[in-house]
């Protein structure tokens, strides 16, 4: 198809859209988004390409290994997963924040019993899909715990929060026997899946040791991370530990705790060796953003997470002989309780439709971005989103899929699976850049940008129209030039997420809402699940390295235009 043919279609396209649109009469103004192809710059890392959840025995359950196969069939390169509660006395039945293995337990004479049954189910799971473990060594076993009663705890969305930190979160009553656990735990994986496959993954000490999570002291948990870190380095020298996960690190509690663990790490003197410092590999931290509603309308808080990623990168930044070091966002997210439904807590009301999606897109493009302004090396970024087996419809948890359907938020993670090779120059005079983001967040105008890549026979643009403010707006011209294709001809395939597209949300509700859909029912959202081609993909002839791609791009959605030569 010539250029000006297929300007004349989108054109068509945008005046039906001008035509339907019975919102507003004042139309946004058009953004236009100049792509370099020529300019490439530093490889594309797969950033997104990490997950996490608090209930591990959701993995080996209908709906999680379904959503854990979706997961890695997204991505050209092994997706990490992120688990809690790997190391937790109990039958390994699944409730929302809870989850156990009971790895570990003790005979009547006190000596350790080692069952590694459940983990290996757990890790198993990963391992046949091509997926691998950010292996998190926690939380303290029953047996251990220097204050094991009350253990388990019964968390409902409703309830106090702090009700979930009971016993499984103290420190143990004998550091040399959880060495030995941690020790034998690296042993056995190394025996189950071999050297190599076990350098690739992650050993993590707990997870945000700051705040309830853990019971102990700030020394206690360096302690703990000395004697652990200890353990996993003897079983197995090669492999590769970090921490601390703390949360949060814009305040400045976790910012001290953050510090205290990096002061350690780079001169303490070790509690399990005697030597000075600790053995660290990665360096880990958390940041979540912070809805609320405002005249009952959803806002997000963007601005909120950039700022505690980037205290985060500056803290690590500031230790010469450590910044260097491969960075995990431990958990990145637009606020902090995955489990928190939507109906109890209505400023979750993001998470079903394309609020959550926009929302990813934008913030993980930026995330690059702040990680170059502070010079440190970002790894991954945990999306600390899965799925809660057997939950009503579209509750509103802050999960990837429901009931065996994929939610929005989804298709940008395939979005992304698609962009491969370095990215290459966006012009810089739009909107927002992340300095912005982190400064003001999204509240005056539309942020309308894009991340694009190149490699040799491929490029990506991912363009974004997200704002703060879940409202309704008119759909945005937007326009991508595109220039520096080293092709005379390409195929372009135009993929969308919004109302209409990629959206099994909007397709339920059309539906009627049914608590049980039917069969046939069920069928059709899982087809509405998946990514979708806005239109049929298409030949367009290049001119002079050149091509011009103009689209109407509604509030909240995300585009992915790929041409190939």
């Amino acid at each position: 198809m010539h250029i000006h043919r297929f300007k004349l279609l989108v054109t068509g396209l945008f005046m039906v859209g001008l035509l339907s649109n019975t919102i507003s009469l004042a139309q946004p103004k058009s953004v236009e988004i100049r792509v370099d192809l020529s300019k490439t710059k530093e490889p594309l890392k797969p950033i997104w390409g990490w997950f996490g959840y608090d209930e591990p025995n959701y993995t080996y359950m209908k709906d999680g290994k379904k959503l854990l196969s979706e997961i890695a069939n997204l991505s050209q390169v092994p997706v990490y997963v992120r688990a809690h509660s790997l190391l937790v006395t109990g039958d390994g039945k699944a409730a929302l924040k809870w989850g156990s293995t009971n790895a570990y337990t003790e005979d009547k004479n006190g000596n350790p019993v080692y069952d590694w049954t459940i983990v290996d189910k757990i890790f198993d799971t990963y391992i046949e899909r091509g997926m691998k473990p950010i292996a998190q060594i926690g939380f303290m076993p029953e047996a251990m715990s220097t204050k094991p009663e009350p253990y388990k705890h019964n968390w409902s969305p409703g309830n106090q929060y702090n009700d979930i930190y009971t016993g499984w979160a103290y420190p143990p009553k004998d550091y040399k026997k959880w060495s030995e656990l941690v020790y034998q735990w690296v042993k056995h994986s190394v025996a189950r899946y071999g050297q190599k496959e076990v350098e690739s993954w992650y050993w993590e000490l707990w997870n945000e040791p700051n705040i309830g999570y853990w019971k102990g002291t700030v020394d206690e948990y360096i302690k703990l991370y000395d004697y652990t870190a200890d353990a996993v380095k003897r079983a197995l020298p090669t492999a590769k530990m970090g921490g601390p996960e703390v949360t949060g690190p814009g305040s400045e509690s976790s910012a001290r705790f953050f510090r205290a663990f990096m002061d350690h790490i780079a001169s303490g003197t070790n509690a399990a060796t005697g030597k000075k410092g600790a053995p660290i590999d990665f360096i880990t931290f958390h940041a979540k953003g912070s809805p609320k509603l405002v005249n009952g309308v959803v806002q997000m808080n963007m601005g909120t997470q950039f700022r505690d990623i980037d205290k985060g990168f500056e803290i690590v930044a500031s230790y010469p002989t450590l910044k260097n070091l491969p960075i995990i966002i431990g958990e990145s997210d637009p606020e902090g309780c995955a489990a928190c439904s939507e109906d109890l807590h209505p400023q979750n009301a993001y998470r079903n439709g394309t609020m959550y999606s926009s929302y990813t897109a934008a913030a993980f493009a930026r995330k690059y971005d702040l990680a170059k302004s502070r010079g440190v090396n970002l790894l991954g970024a945990v999306t600390w989103a899965f799925e809660f087996e057997d939950q009503p419809w579209f509750r509103g948890f802050r999960d990837l899929a429901t009931n065996g359907v994929d939610k929005p938020v989804l298709n940008v993670f395939r979005m992304f699976g698609m962009m491969q090779g370095n990215r290459v120059e966006v012009n810089t005079d739009l909107a927002y850049d992340f300095t912005k983001i982190k400064n003001e967040s999204v509240r005056g105008e539309r942020d309308i940008n894009a991340l694009a890549a190149k490699d040799s026979k491929s490029a990506t643009v991912m363009v974004w129209n997200y704002h703060d403010d879940n409202v309704v707006v008119p759909a945005s011209p937007v326009d991508v030039k595109l220039k520096g294709i080293p092709a005379q001809r390409v195929f372009v395939q135009h993929y969308r997420i919004d109302q209409q597209f990629s959206n099994s949300y909007e397709v339920w509700k059309k539906m009627g809402s049914p608590k049980s859909p039917t069969a046939e029912q069920i069928s059709e959202l899982e087809k509405a699940g998946q990514l979708q081609l806005l239109t049929s993909p298409m030949w367009i002839n290049v001119k002079n390295g050149e091509v011009d791609m103009p689209f109407l791009l509604p509030g909240q959605g995300v585009s992915l235009v790929k041409l190939s030569w």
